[in-house]
């Protein structure tokens, strides 16, 4: 993306350059130099080279086909963050096929669930991955830990492949990735994905990292890349920039020890979802120097966004979108001044509007956040739901259809927009309508809360009332007493109308696995 003096200019000049004809994988093996860098035992990084994820693609690619994979066949990843997963995904876009990314710390359920409903021809896994497969009735399962009962071995079939291989022609249009991404009701829904996303996501990462690449620049993110946030924020378009992406893979998120590779790894890009920097601002995290952070899938809020520039040295920029329709709203600071709690505006590309009931663009109100389409992010349909996908897109009166994303929002007259909350998980209470985010940036202030979040309960009176969970910091008591202060504190920093008539204290919050409060859980303690 061009760099221009304002944003008014950086969107009037953006223009689509989306080919008819479009591989991921011609476009992120295109390059020479490094690709990944992984950590050797002692902590070391160790670089790995985009010909050698050319040539072992490629090698997989062959192997693929000789086990009968087709293009539109899916390809299941169940694999942390680590070479071989890079080369898996590069593998399936060679032929065709379709990645299926699974997350490595899913239960047998979980994983029995997507290869079922997907199709899945293959799995590539570890020995973790195999383990979980009592019961399941897998496909071909190949083991990155080698052979075993009903196992092949994933280095051996590379060995025995030829390193020559032809990309597919595929279309921009073509489905290369699904994803399984949880709903409010029901199992998860499989969101297919074209080739053409890699091209559409780039915007969006380019302007929330000040306009990536930069010289020296690096990417990491504790998010992992069976998850839209790892795989299409962070892995693809630093492959397709030729930008270097650390591959460190740790089962729980530890901030000293992120901090300490970050610093051995060179990292100066981070993706760092915002419960990784409750968790370090909670650990004491003091310096943590990066040329560019971004963050998003919950508001943040004025302490955390104040305490990651002492400690980063730059901005945190806010970015927004969801599996189905990523990255289309987002922040850069040196273009445009961030405003208290506002996530950013529309990415250049995108016409992202608030709608009201009737699908009538509002300003200043809250509204359905809402995407016009076409556009090269917008997901291609759900995975055997073709009711859930014709009621994602909605076309209003004047013929324009949109992707209904399903949250509330408001945006004020120069495009920024302030994320109020999932249209499902909104309060209402004696006639007002109360979004939980702003409730949470509030809390998260005082100074003996860790982690919050905030739910509507039933009331007799109101309808329903605001109750808050709370993890309190290390060194503060929970009780009846921080209850009060937490009330007060909201009462005289937000609205008396929007404070927390009853507070709870938990040990930690439900989380999904990627990082979001399970509100659902909470509403089931009653």
């Amino acid at each position: 993306m061009e760099r221009y003096a304002t944003y008014a200019l950086t969107r009037q000049h953006f223009r689509w350059d989306i080919p008819a004809r479009f591989n991921i994988a011609r476009a992120v093996c295109r390059h020479d130099g490094t690709a990944l860098i992984t950590l050797d035992a002692a902590g070391n990084p160790v670089p790995f080279g985009f010909a050698a994820l050319r040539d072992m693609s490629a090698r997989l690619a062959n192997a693929l086909v000789a086990l009968g994979v087709m293009p539109g066949d899916r390809v299941a990843i169940l694999l942390p963050q680590q070479i071989e997963t890079a080369v898996a995904h590069v593998a399936a876009y060679r032929i065709g096929a379709i990645a299926l990314p699974m997350f490595p710390l899913f239960g047998p359920d979980a994983i029995g669930y997507r290869l079922q409903d997907s199709g899945a021809h293959v799995l590539i896994t570890d020995a973790d991955g195999v383990a979980k497969l009592e019961g399941i009735a897998p496909p071909v399962v190949i083991s990155v830990d080698g052979p075993g009962p009903g196992v092949l071995d994933f280095f051996g079939l590379l060995a025995r492949a030829s390193p020559s291989h032809v990309i597919a022609d595929t279309a921009a249009d073509d489905p290369a990735i699904l994803m399984y991404t949880s709903g409010t009701t029901g199992q998860p829904k499989g969101v297919l994905q074209a080739h053409r996303i890699v091209l559409g996501m780039l915007p969006g990462v380019e302007l929330p990292h000040d306009y990536l690449p930069a010289p020296a620049d690096r990417l990491w993110t504790p998010a992992d890349w069976a998850w839209a946030g790892g795989l299409l924020d962070v892995l693809l378009p630093g492959l397709f920039h030729g930008v270097p992406v650390v591959a460190y893979r740790a089962r729980k998120f530890d901030p000293d020890a992120a901090c300490a590779m970050m610093a051995r790894a060179g990292v100066r890009n981070a993706f760092l979802p915002p419960t990784a920097l409750k968790i370090m601002r909670a650990a004491g995290v003091r310096a943590a120097p990066l040329r560019s952070v971004g963050s998003g899938g919950e508001r943040l809020g004025d302490t955390l966004l104040d305490w990651g520039r002492s400690v980063f040295g730059t901005a945190i920029n806010e970015f927004y979108g969801q599996t189905e329709c990523n990255l289309v709203v987002g922040g850069c600071a040196s273009l445009f001044p961030p405003k208290p709690g506002a996530m950013g505006r529309a990415i250049p590309g995108y016409d992202v509007a608030i709608l009201d009931a009737e699908l009538r663009p509002v300003l200043d109100q809250v509204g359905e956040i809402a995407v016009k389409t076409p556009n090269p992010a917008l997901f291609l349909r759900y995975w055997n739901h073709p009711a859930a996908t014709a009621r994602k897109l909605q076309t209003d009166a004047r013929g324009i259809t949109w992707c209904m994303m399903g949250d509330l929002g408001r945006m004020g007259a120069d495009g920024d927009i302030w994320f109020q909350g999932r249209d499902d998980d909104v309060i209402s209470s004696a006639g007002y309508r109360i979004g939980p985010d702003e409730i949470e940036a509030c809390i998260m202030q005082h100074t003996a809360v860790t982690m919050v979040a905030v739910i509507g309960v039933p009331d007799l009176v109101r309808g329903e009332s605001v109750r808050a969970f709370v993890v309190p910091a290390p060194g503060y008591a929970a009780g009846p007493a921080l209850a009060a202060d937490i009330q007060a504190f909201v009462k005289t920093r937000l609205s008396p109308h929007e404070y927390p008539r009853s507070v709870r204290f938990l040990d930690a919050l439900p989380m999904t696995v990627t990082g979001k409060i399970r509100r659902r859980d909470l509403r089931d303690l009653g």
